[in-house]
C-alpha cells in the first residue's frame, strides 16, 4: 500500500513544478512542444555487480534546454555481487526553468519505497555557483535488501583567474541510511591549452571521510583520497557536440598504499534535426564507487544512450 501512494504522488508533484516553471517568453506562447523519448544505462564492475535501466520520457513542455517539463518512467534491474537480477519500477517528473539569473534542473520521484532523483540551480555569473542534492539506493545486496539510500548534498563554484585559468571547489556532505556520514572535498584546476581545439589540461584532486566506516557493505574507508591530471577535448562539428577525456592519477584509502588511479570518457550530443536528438556517453575507470572495492584490479564500465523526439 506504501508503495501504492508513493507512485500516485508522481502527478501531483508533476503539477507543483509546472506552476514553478515560467511561462514562455513572447513569441514562444503557442504549442507547448510536448516530446517524448527513451533512454537506457548499463553499467559493470570487476565486484560483479551490473545495473541496467531502461527509461521512457513523456515531456509535457520542451521548449529548450532551460525551459521544459515532463514525466519518466523507468524500469531499474540489479544484480549486486552477481548474485542473481531483481527489477523495480521508478517514477520520476522531470523539469527544467529559469528563475531570474538562476538555472534549475531536476527531477523527483520514488521506486516505490523513498524519494529518489536529483536537483541542481546555478547562475552564470563570472563566478558560477551550483547547488544540487542527489538521492538514489545502495546498489549493494544490503543496499537492496535493506532499503539502504545514500543522499548527497553540496555547492559548487567557479574561481575564474582569467579567460584560460579556472578552480573549481566542491563541497558536500553524504548521508547514508544508518549512522554514516561522510564529508566530501574536490577541487579542479583547469587551463585551456587551445580554445579553437576545445583543449584543456585539468587536475582534479578529491578527498572523502567516513564517520562510521564499514557499516554495511559498500564502499566505505575511513578516508579516500585522488590526485587526477587529465587531457580533455570539446569539439563542436556539424552541430555535434563531442567529448573525449583521459587521465591516469594516484589512489589510496585508509587501509591502501598509493596505486594508479584510471579515468576514460567520451560523450556525444547531437543538434536537434526536425526535432530528433541524441546523445551517450561511455566512461571507463578504476575509482571506486559505493559499491566498488579498492584495489589494483578493480574497474568499473558505464555507458548510457538516449533518443528523443520534439514535436
Amino acid at each position: 500500500m506504501r508503495k501504492f501512494r508513493l507512485l500516485l504522488a508522481a502527478p501531483f508533484a508533476l503539477a507543483t513544478l509546472t506552476g514553478l516553471a515560467p511561462p514562455p517568453p513572447d513569441g514562444e506562447s503557442g504549442p507547448l512542444r510536448p516530446a517524448v523519448g527513451t533512454e537506457v544505462f548499463y553499467s559493470s564492475d570487476s565486484d560483479g555487480t551490473e545495473v541496467a535501466r531502461a527509461a521512457l520520457d513523456f515531456d509535457l513542455r520542451d521548449l529548450d534546454d532551460t525551459r521544459s517539463i515532463g514525466l519518466r518512467v523507468e524500469r531499474a534491474r540489479y544484480n549486486p555481487a552477481d548474485r542473481g537480477w531483481e527489477s523495480r519500477d521508478r517514477v520520476f517528473v522531470r523539469g527544467a526553468a529559469k528563475l531570474g539569473d538562476w538555472q534549475l534542473r531536476g527531477r523527483v520521484g520514488t521506486d516505490g519505497d523513498s524519494v529518489i532523483g536529483a536537483l541542481s540551480l546555478n547562475d552564470d555569473s563570472r563566478f558560477r555557483k551550483e547547488f544540487f542534492v542527489e538521492r538514489d539506493i545502495v546498489e549493494t545486496p544490503q543496499g537492496l535488501d535493506r532499503g539502504l539510500y545514500s543522499t548527497f548534498a553540496g555547492a559548487a563554484v567557479d574561481l575564474p583567474v582569467d579567460d584560460r585559468n579556472v578552480f573549481v571547489v566542491l563541497a558536500g556532505v553524504q548521508l547514508f541510511t544508518g549512522d554514516n556520514v561522510r564529508t566530501h572535498l574536490r577541487a579542479s584546476y583547469i587551463h585551456v591549452v587551445e580554445p579553437k581545439l576545445g583543449l584543456s589540461a585539468q587536475l582534479r584532486g578529491r578527498y572523502f571521510r567516513s564517520s562510521d566506516p564499514g557499516e554495511y557493505d559498500y564502499y566505505s574507508p575511513r578516508w579516500y583520497a585522488e590526485m587526477l591530471p587529465l587531457a580533455q577535448m570539446r569539439r563542436f562539428v556539424g552541430g555535434w557536440e563531442l567529448v573525449g577525456a583521459g587521465g591516469i592519477g594516484v589512489q589510496r584509502d585508509s587501509a591502501t598504499d598509493w596505486h594508479a588511479s584510471h579515468y576514460l570518457h567520451a560523450r556525444f550530443r547531437s543538434p536537434r534535426n526536425s526535432g530528433w536528438s541524441m546523445n551517450g556517453a561511455l566512461t571507463y575507470t578504476n575509482t571506486p564507487s559505493n559499491t566498488g572495492s579498492l584495489g589494483s584490479g578493480y574497474s568499473y564500465v558505464q555507458a548510457s544512450l538516449g533518443v528523443s523526439r520534439r514535436f
